[in-house]
């Protein structure tokens, strides 16, 4: 039996190793350097609490990816009396067995969740996308909002037409102004450089099709239609602007740890504590994998195939051969931003929605530039489930951040005195009322888009020559995908191997603008 080598078990490892279970003779293997299932998709438990980690929705415009989510957690499931449950899925339904562990166990369910999440600025709450109602012209001020329309204007005339950075990107779509007043302050802190340092591609990858008109047009079909909340599919709408989503019952940690269970049972294997150290290479194919365990003991694991979701960067450095200079130059100028969240447990927020109930969102942009942290997330919104005692707020705070940074690397209490001060200056809550705080520290969380990234082609070009090696993955790509675009690259690269044409080209086009890149050409 032939066997595939897979680093690191999260979205696009896990979906390859099942992938190639249920459709060829390639036997996987896991190698997880963590504790954790799921990467950056994992689910952080504490004291009976879980945490997501930057907030992942279930939702994607391919189908595959829904079809294989709902394959394993069915939206809420009912029995219909002959042991089995019936799914609703794009207004079909489809039938699971009882033997599925999905049909018989009542918490392997996908939630359908509504989507809210708003931008927080002078202290106040504006809509995302940005609604032209009284209330927004009464937060901005008409001289604001006329300043907005002006410079949305001015670049729709007079657009930047060498569109280099993100900062070009921004202002093209949305205006000088718009740009300056809702995106500028968060996007820098999340990447801790000026936007006229980012690579344009950011935007072709992240935001594609959204821009002011967009979001007028979208908040216009939204108040003159009405669409049954059952509909997930959204085919039409822009990701940025859906408005539901799907969601495991306790967090997307929960449907990776079933997939490796569904890969063990079925003769998988997934190592946790496991860290590739060394790609042994023969010509123009990876033999073998060198690992080592939790105890530190190197392993030589033979290998057919290998899939690697790790950092380009240490990628580069684990081939035993000579690696060109310009290569190993380029992969070590490439950079990555850290991540921190701090959870915590609070009695309640001091903010409100206007009726005087407890804030709808999923999560809050952080505008404000006097205070570090660029995101809120509620965790009682994304899934109840998700905090044990329903009386309680239970929030994430999230800072971008370099494993150099002082914040990093100050201790967790000093960390969470530091995010507590920040969200009550800035009248979130009341430091008095927060009873229990977790900190969660993430390495190489965004592959950047400076640095050596406008070369990283020669990477690509460098790599691509190994024939039964499969870059797939946020960090395996150098590549911001979200979650079904990791899952994606795996589901194409195991399509290849099945049908037995590979071609490295394809993985690449995954989760790209193919637009933007022809006007850059």
């Amino acid at each position: 039996m032939k066997t595939a080598v897979i680093i690191g078990a999260g979205p696009a490892g896990l979906t390859a190793a099942l992938e190639l279970l249920r459709r060829s003779g390639v036997r996987p293997i896991v190698l997880e350097a963590t504790e954790r299932i799921g990467g950056i998709s994992c689910t952080i438990r504490h004291n009976g609490n879980r945490m997501d980690i930057g907030g992942h929705r279930f939702f994607s415009k391919a189908d595959r990816v829904m079809e294989w989510w709902t394959d394993l957690l069915p939206i809420a499931s009912t029995e219909n009396g002959s042991g089995l449950h019936t799914i609703r899925y794009q207004n079909r339904e489809r039938l699971v067995s009882a033997g599925n562990d999905a049909a018989t166990d009542p918490d392997l369910v996908m939630l359908v969740r509504p989507r809210k999440s708003r931008i927080y600025f002078l202290r106040s709450f504006f809509d995302y996308p940005l609604a032209l109602n009284a209330q927004t012209l009464r937060q901005l001020g008409l001289w604001r909002m006329s300043k907005i329309g002006a410079g949305y204007l001015r670049a729709r005339l007079f657009p930047r037409r060498n569109e280099k950075t993100l900062e070009d990107f921004l202002i093209n779509r949305f205006g000088a102004e718009l740009y300056l007043t809702f995106f500028k302050s968060y996007t820098e802190k999340v990447w801790g450089v000026p936007c006229d340092q980012i690579s344009a591609e950011w935007g072709a990858q992240r935001i594609k099709g959204l821009s002011l008109r967009t979001a007028v047009a979208h908040f216009l079909k939204k108040a003159f239609t009405r669409k049954k909340f059952s509909d997930i599919a959204q085919k039409s709408t822009e990701t940025s602007l859906i408005e539901k989503f799907l969601y495991p019952k306790y967090g997307p940690g929960q449907l990776w740890e079933y997939v490796a269970d569904l890969v063990t049972k079925n003769g998988g294997e997934v190592r946790m504590g496991w860290r590739a150290s060394k790609l042994h290479v023969e010509g123009n194919r990876v033999v073998s994998v060198e690992a080592l365990d939790p105890q530190g003991t190197p392993h030589t694991i033979p290998a057919d195939y290998v899939f690697s979701t790790m950092a380009v960067r240490d990628l580069i450095h684990s081939l035993d051969i000579e690696v060109p200079p310009e290569i190993r130059a380029i992969a070590d100028g490439l950079i990555y931003r850290d991540f921190i969240t701090v959870g915590l447990l609070v009695d309640r927020l001091t903010v409100t929605e206007p009726d005087g109930g407890p804030l709808k969102d999923t999560w809050i942009y952080i505008q404000e530039p006097d205070v570090l942290v660029g995101r809120l997330q509620i965790f009682n919104n994304w899934s109840p489930y998700m905090v044990a005692d329903p009386s309680k707020v239970w929030i994430g705070l999230e800072y971008f951040c370099y494993e150099t940074d002082q914040l990093w690397n100050m201790p967790d209490a000093d960390i969470a005195r530091f995010a507590i001060a920040e969200i009550e200056k800035i009248g979130i809550l009341r430091g008095d009322q927060v009873r229990d705080t977790h900190v969660v520290r993430v390495p190489k969380t965004y592959p950047a888009y400076f640095g050596t990234y406008d070369r990283f082609d020669e990477i690509v070009q460098f790599m691509d020559r190994f024939e039964n090696l499969f870059l797939v993955g946020r960090n395996g790509m150098h590549k911001y995908n979200n979650q079904d675009h990791s899952m994606l690259t795996a589901m194409t690269a195991v399509d290849q191997i099945v049908a037995g044409k590979i071609d490295k080209a394809a993985l690449w086009q995954i989760n790209t603008e193919q637009e933007y890149h022809e006007e850059k050409k």
